[in-house]
C-alpha cells in the first residue's frame, strides 16, 4: 500500500500581521490521506508531530501573533527532520521553545538527561522555569568588576583583561607589576570565561564549562588584619577541590568565598569560625563546604559582603532572599543584629508586597530590587548609604522612598555607597560622597545631601545611556595602600567609563603624576563586546 502523501500548503499572510493584531494564521501544512482504511508505519509518527506542533489550537493553524520567529523557527527545525526528538513528544510549543533556550546555554548542554530532569523538578516542574532561573543569574551578572586596588573585565566573546595593583599576582599576567592599562589575560585564550569575582588580592573567574580558576593570594589568613605570609599564585590555576561541581558563580567576601552550582546549590570556603557559614572550619580552609539548610531551594544569584551572604532562591511564584552570616548592623534583613550560622529567610519583604528580582550585598549594608522597580536597603546605614535620609541602621528591607518617582532596574553597593540605575539611564547614588561624581552647587550653603538619592550628573552629562554600575566593594580601612575606591558605568552602547581612585593602574588610565582620583568619568580604552 502506498504510504501516505505529505503535502505542504503555505498561505500567503501579510508581513505586518503580528504588528496590526489582526488574527491571520498560517495554515502551516496540511495532510492528504488517499486511504483511511489502511494505517501505515508513518501514521503515529504524523499524529505526534500533530499534536506536539498544534497543542490545543485547530490542527493546520497557528496564530502569527503569538512569535512569528517561534513559526519560522518551527518550519525550518521541526519539519526538515522526523519529529522524534527529545524530551518528549507531548511538549507544548512554549515549553518547547523553553527548552531549546535551555540548550543554547552551555551548562545546560553539557547536562545529562537525568540531570535536566533532575534541575526541571528542582525549579517547579517546567522548561519554562529553568529557563527564569538560568536567566535570572544571566541578568544579575557583571562583567565588569571593581575590586579594592584592582580590575576586572569580561568581553562578550569570554576574553579577560585586568589592570591595578599586582602585588600578589591577583591579575593573573605571571608577575606582580602593577598595569595602567587593561592587559588581555593571554594563557585564558580558547577558555570561555563568564564571570569573575574580585577580592583583595585575589581573584576568581568561572568559565562555560563550570570551572573555577584562581589567582592571588590563596587564603585569608583571619581577613586583611595581618599581612601574614601566604602563596601567590600568578597565573590562572584551575581549583581542583571544585573540579566535581559545575559552577556559574563565584563571590568573594573580606573573609570567605563562595560558588554556586548550576543545579543552585551553594558552597562555601573560608571562615566557618563558630559556624558562621554553616559549617565549623579554620579560616585558611581551602575545601569547599556545602551550605546546607536549602535542599529544596534552587539558588539563582549570590551576592557576598565582608562578612555575610545573600542569596537570591527561584521560586515559580517569585524570588525570595535567604542570607547567613553576621548579623552586626542587622544587614541580614531579620530585625535583629545576631550570628545566622545557617540560610534564613528574609521574611520582610513579604509584608511589603516586594517581590525580589536582583539583590546586592554591600560590605556593610545591603539592597533589593523588586520587580516593580522600587528599591530596599537594610544594615549599616553609615554615611548614609541606605538613602533614608539619616545614618540609622535598619534590620529589615526598608523601601527608598526617595526614589518613589523612579523605576529602577538594576542597584549596586559598596563599602559606604549605592548606585541604582534608572529605566531611562539615569544614575542615583547616595552614602560616601567624597569618591562620586556630582556637580556641587557653588551657591549652597552646606555640601551635597548624601544620605537621599541623588542624579550622578557627571554620568548624565555623558549623553549614553548607563545600564550597570559597579563600584568597589571592600573595606578600605583594611587595604588603605591601594587608594581610594572606584566605580565603573557600563553604557549600552558597551563603552565603559571610570572614576575614583586610581593610584595603582585599577581605572585602566594612568593619571597625572600627583593626582590619586578622577573627579570626572574617564573612558576606560576596551571593548567590551
Amino acid at each position: 500500500m502506498t504510504p501516505p502523501l505529505l503535502t505542504a500548503r503555505i498561505m500567503q499572510c501579510p508581513i505586518d500581521a503580528a504588528a496590526s493584531g489582526t488574527s491571520s494564521v498560517m495554515q502551516f501544512h496540511s495532510i492528504a490521506d488517499e486511504s483511511t482504511s489502511n494505517s501505515s508505519p508513518l501514521q503515529p509518527l504524523l499524529e505526534r508531530s500533530q499534536r506536539h506542533c498544534y497543542g490545543d489550537g485547530n490542527p493546520g493553524e497557528f496564530p502569527l501573533a503569538v512569535s512569528p520567529s517561534i513559526v519560522l523557527h518551527v518550519t525550518c527545525t521541526f519539519f526538515s527532520k522526523p519529529a522524534n526528538f527529545a524530551p518528549n513528544f507531548a511538549l507544548s510549543l512554549p515549553e518547547l521553545a523553553a527548552f531549546d533556550m535551555c540548550q543554547k546555554r552551555t551548562m545546560f548542554k553539557l547536562m545529562k538527561q537525568e540531570e535536566k530532569e533532575c534541575l526541571k523538578e528542582r525549579c517547579g516542574g517546567s522548561w519554562k522555569h529553568v529557563l527564569r532561573y538560568i536567566l535570572i543569574r544571566e541578568k544579575n551578572g557583571c562583567r565588569v568588576i571593581a575590586g579594592p586596588g584592582h580590575s576586572i573585565v569580561i568581553t562578550s566573546n569570554g576574553d579577560v583583561y585586568s589592570f591595578g595593583a599586582n602585588c600578589s599576582g591577583q591579575l593573573g599576567l605571571g608577575d606582580s607589576e602593577d598595569r595602567f592599562k587593561p592587559c588581555l589575560i593571554r594563557s585564558l585564550q580558547g577558555i570561555k570565561i563568564t564571570q569573575a569575582a574580585v577580592g583583595s588580592r585575589q581573584t576568581m573567574l568561572v568559565s562555560d564549562t563550570g570551572s573555577v580558576y584562581a589567582f592571588g593570594k590563596d587564603t585569608f589568613w583571619g581577613g586583611e588584619l595581618v599581612e601574614a605570609a601566604h602563596a601567590q599564585i600568578t597565573a590562572p590555576k584551575i581549583v581542583e577541590s571544585l573540579k566535581g561541581v559545575f559552577v556559574v558563580q563565584a563571590v568573594i567576601g573580606g573573609y570567605f568565598s563562595a560558588v554556586l552550582s548550576r543545579e543552585g546549590r551553594v558552597y562555601t570556603f573560608s571562615w566557618g569560625k563558630a559556624e558562621r557559614l554553616g559549617h565549623s572550619s579554620d579560616p585558611s580552609d581551602v575545601e569547599p563546604h556545602l551550605l546546607s539548610g536549602l535542599d529544596d531551594v534552587p539558588i539563582a544569584y549570590i551576592s557576598g559582603g565582608n562578612c555575610y551572604l545573600l542569596m537570591l532562591a527561584y521560586q515559580p511564584n517569585g524570588m525570595s532572599v535567604y542570607s547567613v552570616g553576621c548579623g552586626l548592623g542587622g544587614k541580614l534583613g531579620h530585625g535583629c543584629k545576631n550570628n545566622k550560622g545557617m540560610p534564613k529567610l528574609i521574611e520582610h519583604f513579604q509584608s511589603l508586597s516586594f517581590k525580589p528580582v536582583s539583590i546586592a550585598a554591600g560590605t556593610w549594608h545591603a539592597a533589593a530590587l523588586g520587580a516593580d522597580g522600587r528599591v530596599c536597603t537594610w544594615g549599616w546605614g553609615h554615611t548614609g548609604c541606605l538613602g533614608h535620609g539619616d545614618e540609622e541602621y535598619k534590620d529589615v528591607p526598608t523601601v527608598v522612598n526617595g526614589l518613589s518617582n523612579v523605576k529602577a532596574v538594576h542597584l549596586s553597593t559598596g563599602e559606604y555607597t549605592t548606585f541604582v540605575v534608572a529605566d531611562n539611564g539615569d544614575v542615583y547614588s547616595f552614602g560616601s560622597g567624597e569618591f562620586l561624581v556630582y556637580q556641587e552647587d557653588d551657591e549652597a550653603e552646606d555640601g551635597p545631601d548624601f544620605s537621599t538619592p541623588t542624579i550622578v550628573n557627571s554620568l548624565k552629562a555623558l549623553n549614553k545611556k548607563v545600564v550597570q554600575i559597579s563600584p568597589t566593594n571592600a573595606s578600605y580601612w583594611l587595604n588603605s595602600e591601594m587608594g581610594h575606591p572606584h566605580t565603573f558605568a557600563v553604557m549600552e552602547s558597551g563603552d565603559l567609563h571610570a572614576f575614583g581612585g586610581g593610584i595603582r593602574g585599577q581605572l585602566g588610565v594612568k593619571l597625572l603624576e600627583g593626582v590619586d582620583k578622577a573627579s570626572v568619568p574617564m573612558h576606560v580604552p576596551i571593548v567590551l563586546s
